[in-house]
């Protein structure tokens, strides 16, 4: 499967098929194993996948986490502790699915009675330890068991449609989601990214990304400032697969690597008087917030210094770590009222890291390339043209409950202002942040001879298959109180402020 260098290669842009079938969500995480790889090749295997040679076949596992609004604060690390376990249960009954392929061919019932019969009772073992978490800080307890069961769904089942509502209406090239077609994962370690994953940005129509979000806040009424913060580009490197918001107390809970700018004392086991008293990266020392988001890799062969390690190579994240070159935080106004200031430790996560398997429900990915910004897709990785720069843009919920500075499921203390700029009932309009990630160093892939080479991809879980759908971005308030004071008086005056 070596790659033919004297063969002619074509952009890959000319390989991506129009009408590709929607990927069959059902509700649930679905978990994608290549049949003619392992998922974790310990060297990543070739940088270039061949296509007709692989098999797909899924397992639909409901995603739990999503499911608990209401848990005690007294449980929630506990429960987070588990929620961790079932990841992981899912990541190990992938690995099986993508090694056993032999045993599968010759057994029709070996993915029931080897892989999802362990996995249901695996699975119910951990929601019972949730239930008794819950009860235990006096939570009512739920019928869990009902979320142990994971399907089976056969290679060849016809795709249905994307999971629609949500945020995104729609796919900008008529595209839709792409499953590989049962056919292929694509990628260095043969879990994704493929070939349908990529457009070229001059295909794209401009304007036609129009989230209820609102993504420009900024309007003639109401708030009409802005405030920018200087934290750097991550030029130390700082980096874990982490995730203090919904994994704390959890290493690797993330199972993919994070880029952090501002506060530079964010891991799993970091309290927030540990984030308050962290170093901070940012220009202005009274902003120690923390911005994190996976990071971006180059699949061309080479490794990174965490091939071995979790997170790395042992999730399926292969290949050479960009950093971008920019890194732009804007905090902007409400279109409709004045904001209010952001309470210390406010948690928010924009974007779902498991939007391929959950749908689009919390979806919020923007790809573009600079130069061409009008034009945003959702559910495909741009191919710039040369001189132009990959840009990845998160505009985060900003309507806050006023009282939470976090929820359950990390989602109900925050929501997105409405297609008006107002805020829910109960809610209160915040600075909205924005963050712009520029790369100005990401070669484009290209096709040859069939084979995907040198793609770029998000770091994801591994059973994600390095879907452009999964970016997410997070951040954790730590604003000291005069900083955040001027922010608000900044945006509510109209001014443009740094």
């Amino acid at each position: 499967m070596g790659r033919n260098t004297r063969k002619r290669r074509t952009p890959l842009a000319t390989k991506v098929i129009a009408g590709a079938a929607a990927l069959a969500i059902g509700g649930g995480g679905l978990v994608w194993a290549n049949f003619y790889a392992s998922a974790h090749e310990k060297n990543g295997g070739h940088n270039a996948t061949k296509s007709g040679q692989a098999r797909v076949a899924t397992i639909n596992c409901p995603d739990v986490g999503q499911k608990l609004t209401k848990v005690p604060r007294k449980a929630r690390w506990g429960v987070a502790r588990e929620l961790a376990r079932l990841d992981r249960q899912i990541t190990e009954a992938y690995s099986r699915l993508a090694e056993t392929r032999q045993a599968q061919a010759g057994d029709a019932s070996y993915v029931d009675n080897a892989i999802l019969g362990p996995l249901k009772d695996k699975r119910r073992a951990t929601l019972d330890r949730i239930n008794i978490n819950i009860k235990r800080a006096g939570g009512q307890g739920r019928d869990l068991g009902r979320f142990a069961r994971c399907q089976g769904v056969p290679a060849d089942q016809p795709g249905g449609g994307m999971n629609g509502g949500g945020q995104d209406g729609g796919n900008q090239d008529g595209g839709g989601q792409d499953n590989g077609g049962g056919q292929d994962n694509g990628g260095q370690a043969g879990n994704g990214p493929a070939a349908d994953d990529f457009i070229r940005i001059e295909d794209v129509q401009p304007g036609t990304r129009n989230l209820p979000n609102g993504l420009a806040a900024n309007g003639d009424t109401g708030s009409t400032g802005s405030f920018t913060t200087v934290c750097g580009t991550n030029e130390n490197a700082l980096r874990n697969s982490d995730n203090v918001i919904v994994a704390p107390g959890v290493s690797n809970g993330a199972q993919h690597q994070h880029d952090y700018v501002g506060n530079q004392a964010n891991t799993a086991f970091a309290s927030d008087e540990d984030l308050a008293g962290g170093d901070t990266s940012c220009q202005n020392q009274g902003d120690r917030s923390s911005y994190f988001w996976p990071v971006l890799r180059i699949q061309d062969g080479t490794q990174d210094i965490d091939q071995d390690q979790p997170g790395g190579g042992q999730d399926g994240n292969v290949g050479k770590i960009v950093a971008p070159t920019e890194v732009n935080l804007k905090f902007v106004g409400n279109r409709t009222s004045e904001v209010v200031a952001m309470p210390r430790a406010l948690r928010i996560i924009t974007g779902d890291a498991k939007a391929f398997t959950n749908g689009l429900g919390n979806a919020n990915t923007a790809w573009s390339c600079t130069g061409f910004e009008d034009r945003q897709v959702t559910d495909k990785y741009p191919i710039c043209p040369e001189g132009s720069g990959v840009v990845r843009t998160s505009s985060f919920q900003s309507c806050w409950d006023g009282q939470n500075t976090d929820s359950a499921n990390h989602r109900t203390h925050v929501a997105f202002v409405g297609e008006d700029g107002s805020c829910p009932n109960g809610f209160q309009a915040i600075p909205q942040l924005q963050v712009r990630l520029v790369y100005d160093n990401i070669p484009a892939p290209q096709a040859d001879n069939g084979q995907l080479v040198n793609p770029y991809a998000v770091d994801t879980f591994p059973e994600q298959l390095h879907k452009p759908i999964t970016d997410h971005n997070d951040f954790i308030n730590f604003f000291d109180e005069n900083l955040m004071n001027e922010m608000v008086q900044c945006i509510n005056s109209g001014q443009d402020c740094q």
